[in-house]
């Protein structure tokens, strides 16, 4: 009963938002020049729609309704191209749906997007985010124009360095994807020293993911992904079903560890969703694609 009661709530809560929300677009068909007035306080809806976002249960809803909030986002982002909050938002948005629903399905659409959703991290970061991406060839001023960084930047530095490292997972044929290697293990190296914490210890999964995912003789570095899946899940007391996921997928596939997989798998299965309910549809999403990755176990494990 205190579920159902919490739930209406937050039901109410989201529907205020979206009412403020179109209000606002509704006023920027007036020819009033109100358009950037309406997208910054607009911006102040923004945590409403990510946490709406990630704590919908229903990831085929959350498929369906997500491209087109994503464009109703771009679109008060073209009033005021310099929004923080719309910015870090469309790069939580974009990354969360190319991983989430497109990675395995339509790998390239996925790249673009992921593409995508690094360019709005790296605008939200600034002139720090242009130094950022000026540098990633040179080792010296990356490090510098890490070192940056502050504590206030750890959210569109974490959304840049996921969608940077799921790039490179998605293109470990391309020189250049390979070449950027570096950069982005250095960006969630970064955000893991400002708050490893930030959202529920992804930047542990994050890095280890895409240390498991590239060949060793290519970049990788197999060996110490481990340790950081385990900070990952330990962090998020094994609640986050995500970090379990790319622990089995780029981890215990690469090192051919059958009995890790199928057990993480397991773990995965057999867990409720929303036990951690902000990322309710991040566990679904990750229940759903290990039940995809078990049906493959023969062809995974040699």
């Amino acid at each position: 009963m205190q579920k159902s009661t919490s739930s209406s709530r937050f039901d109410r809560r989201t529907r205020s938002w979206l009412i403020d929300l179109l209000a606002c677009l509704l006023f920027c068909t007036l020819p009033s020049g109100c358009a950037q007035v309406a997208a910054r306080g607009s911006s102040s809806l923004v945590p409403h729609f990510t946490g709406a976002l990630f704590s919908e249960c229903d990831p085929v809803l959350a498929r369906d309704s997500l491209p087109s909030s994503l464009k109703m986002l771009e679109g008060l982002l073209r009033a005021d191209p310099e929004n923080r909050r719309l910015l870090e938002a469309l790069s939580m948005g974009y990354a969360g749906y190319a991983v989430l629903f497109l990675e395995d399905e339509a790998p390239d659409r996925a790249g673009r997007l992921l593409e995508r959703a690094m360019g709005y991290g790296l605008e939200a970061l600034g002139g720090r985010g242009r130094a950022l991406e000026a540098s990633a060839m040179d080792p010296v001023a990356l490090s510098r124009a890490l070192q940056a960084m502050q504590p206030g930047d750890v959210e569109p530095l974490f959304w840049t360095g996921l969608a940077w490292s799921g790039w490179i997972r998605l293109n470990l044929d391309a020189p250049e994807a390979l070449a950027q290697l570096n950069a982005a293990k250095a960006c969630l190296r970064r955000v893991i020293e400002l708050d490893g914490s930030t959202f529920h210890s992804m930047p542990y999964a994050a890095l280890g993911s895409v240390l498991s995912a590239v060949p060793p003789m290519l970049g990788g570095e197999p060996e110490k992904a481990r340790a950081l899946f385990e900070k990952a899940i330990a962090g998020n007391h094994g609640q986050f079903l995500l970090a379990k996921l790319y622990f089995a997928r780029y981890y215990a596939v690469r090192v051919q560890d059958r009995a890790l997989f199928e057990r993480l798998l397991d773990e995965i299965e057999q867990a409720a969703p929303d036990r951690l309910e902000e990322v309710c549809l991040l566990n679904a999403a990750a229940q759903r694609q290990a039940r995809e990755l078990r049906a493959q176990l023969d062809d995974l494990f040699l």
